[in-house]
């Protein structure tokens, strides 16, 4: 029996061990599958075909994949504008491509500079003697910033165009927050600082409205401006000045209304659209299916690019990119999100590589004041090694986004930037009025007035409430200082244009908040110049990581490529995308009352990069907001 059972045991431990081994091996292969990249071999002649589903943002955020593979919940699609300008710049001197498709029917949006940086390239592509055509069932702002690009506009008979401009409502909770007994205490220094008006007030205030209103006046007119020059036929004035009567005069089909008006150029379905691109990309010989032509899908193509970069070799001087995109908050949060923690981390391993110069490139709404300085502390190390730096903003850099910029040799924006918001806040909600209410009291004993403070339950003495204000008040005079610094400007100066106020990138240009117009190729340009660079003997190296490319993975597992409902992209359903818009100000509103946040540079009134909430994330908001005005 001894002998027996030494053989089981022998294998029991062989079945074990290739258990053991068959596990890694699935494991090795399923990481092998989840970190490829797209094959550059699938690039073939025809049309370059650029699905735009979902959003574009200035840096892609980071897919967990067991927290979404968990939820069931297809996380919508990124694409980083500087990829669609570079795959468009390629596909402009590439004899391969004979067309661009790009394919708005799931397009949600992006930000203004972005659309402008794209619809350049779309310019490029077509000074090249190549036709670019546009898909959609509904076109809205971004999507027509975008078509108005386009050699050929086609929209579905069902679909239509639907011109809205910039505006809309915030939420306020005063009455909510008195109702349910939390006390919501602020403390901000700035006149303009609208971002806490939610909890203080039922509407807009008169200093944020007069803000607001010439902030969007100078978007919206510039947004127009651009329209125009690249679609002079379009109508716009009667699209916008009487959108029923526009409307009525087709009787109500929006598709013949958008023709009437020039905003489209052909209507028609998918299969017509593709026998039309046919005729320049030539037929697809891969497949029969009604109205297939030949063509490239993005991630190739893009990938494609990438290797024949690589081949080409280079210089072996570097001028180092760092992304500042989304809210900025303490630790190592993103990419997508701007973590102060990660980002300095990024610029000091990044000091003693030998970078020629340093460009930031900003598109964040600010936040955290803290991690707003960690970042520019480290931004100031290369300047305090004769390293030039630029500052390049996107679409936004407000608030902490602009703290950040202080760091900088010279800042470049555009026309459609937001920028400013010179002002600093804090939120603390107290519950002694809601805990009275139900029968809790809290008392003691102090040594000193600050003794067991801030008390959240027992509520605030009066030396702390001081203290907290005047802590935010010295900040803002930090803030001032700053940027008076970097500005060559005295504070009084500065807090002329600031207290808070937001400024479009023209505007700024004007105020000295911002030197000069330009993009993040023209922040490159001029700091390799200030490095005594070639014009064809540097490289930009952008720091950090990529997102990782198992996306398309994860999306193929949860059965699409983008959310179902946006397949179908009509105008309800673009109204569905608006309460995702507004759930996420929702989630945003209740997190920043309850999150155990320090100081803020926030700007209320500037779009972060776009990241909706899903059904699940809704639900949690309605509980956290149940949890924090329960407390």
């Amino acid at each position: 029996m001894s002998f027996i059972g030494k053989v089981w045991k022998v294998l029991v431990g062989i079945k074990d061990g290739l258990v053991l081994v068959f596990m890694l091996l699935f494991f090795v292969a399923l990481f092998s599958i989840l970190s490829a990249s797209p094959n550059p071999g699938q690039v073939r002649e025809g049309a370059l075909y650029i699905d735009m589903s979902g959003y574009v943002v200035e840096e892609r955020s980071r897919v967990d994949p067991i927290a979404v593979l968990l939820s069931g919940e297809t996380p919508p699609l990124e694409h980083q504008a500087r990829d669609l300008v570079r795959a468009l710049d390629s596909a402009a001197g590439d004899d391969r491509i004979k067309a661009v498709v790009m394919d708005l029917t799931a397009f949600i949006g992006g930000g203004q500079v972005h659309m402008q940086e794209i619809g350049e390239a779309m310019d490029r592509v077509r000074k090249a003697d190549k036709p670019v055509f546009t898909y959609a069932l509904a076109y809205g702002d971004d999507h027509m910033h975008l078509a108005a690009h386009a050699s050929e506009v086609w929209a579905d008979p069902l679909g239509g165009a639907v011109i809205a401009g910039p505006g809309g409502s915030n939420l306020y909770y005063a009455d909510l927050l008195d109702r349910l007994s939390v006390n919501a205490r602020i403390y901000k220094v700035g006149t303009y600082k609208a971002a806490v008006e939610p909890y203080s007030r039922n509407s807009m205030s008169d200093a944020a409205r007069e803000n607001i209103s010439a902030l969007y006046g100078a978007l919206w007119e510039e947004w127009q401006a651009n329209v125009k020059k690249a679609r002079p036929a379009i109508d716009l004035d009667r699209v916008t000045r009487d959108p029923v009567g526009w409307v009525q005069e087709s009787e109500g089909d929006l598709a013949q209304a958008a023709l009437a008006a020039g905003l489209v150029d052909k209507l028609g379905g998918r299969v017509e659209f593709g026998e039309r691109v046919a005729e320049i990309a030539g037929e697809d010989d891969w497949s029969k299916a009604p109205g297939a032509y030949a063509k490239s899908d993005f991630a190739p193509y893009l990938a494609d690019t990438r290797s024949s970069l690589r081949s080409l070799g280079g210089t072996d001087n570097q001028i180092a990119v760092v992304t500042v995109a989304g809210t900025i908050v303490d630790g190592d949060a993103g990419p997508g999100t701007a973590g102060g923690e990660r980002i300095a981390k990024l610029l000091d391993d990044g000091l003693g590589d030998g970078f020629k110069g340093l460009v930031v490139r900003v598109n964040s709404p600010g936040g955290s004041v803290l991690a707003s300085e960690e970042i520019r502390r480290a931004i100031e190390r290369y300047r305090a090694k004769d390293i030039p730096v630029a500052i390049s903003f996107a679409n936004v850099a407000a608030s902490g986004g602009y703290w950040v910029a202080t760091a900088g040799d010279r800042i470049f924006a555009q026309p459609e930037t937001i920028t400013g918001s010179i002002g600093v806040f804090a939120v603390l909600p107290t519950f002694e009025n809601a805990t009275r209410e139900i029968g809790v009291n809290a008392d003691g004993f102090r040594t000193t007035p600050l003794s067991g403070q801030p008390d959240i339950i027992g509520g605030l003495t009066p030396e702390v409430d001081a203290i907290l204000q005047a802590s935010v008040g010295d900040t803002y005079a930090d803030f001032l200082e700053r940027v008076s610094t970097s500005r060559g400007k005295s504070a009084e100066e500065i807090d002329a244009i600031g207290q808070g106020r937001v400024w479009d990138g023209g505007s700024a240009r004007q105020n000295g908040l911002v030197d000069q117009f330009g993009g993040l190729d023209d922040a490159l340009a001029w700091v390799a110049g200030e490095a005594g660079l070639e014009d064809d003997d540097w490289r930009a190296t952008f720091l950090g990581s990529q997102a990782p490319n198992y996306d398309s993975l994860i999306r193929q597992l949860l059965g699409g490529s983008s959310a179902p409902a946006a397949k179908n992209a009509d105008l309800f359903a673009m109204a569905a995308t608006n309460r995702e818009a507004t759930l996420s100000r929702l989630a945003a509103d209740a997190e920043l009352l309850a999150g155990t946040r320090g100081i803020q540079a926030y700007c209320l009134e500037c779009p972060a990069e776009p990241r909706p909430i899903g059904a699940r994330r809704a639900a949690s908001l309605f509980e956290t907001l149940r949890a924090v005005l329960a407390k």
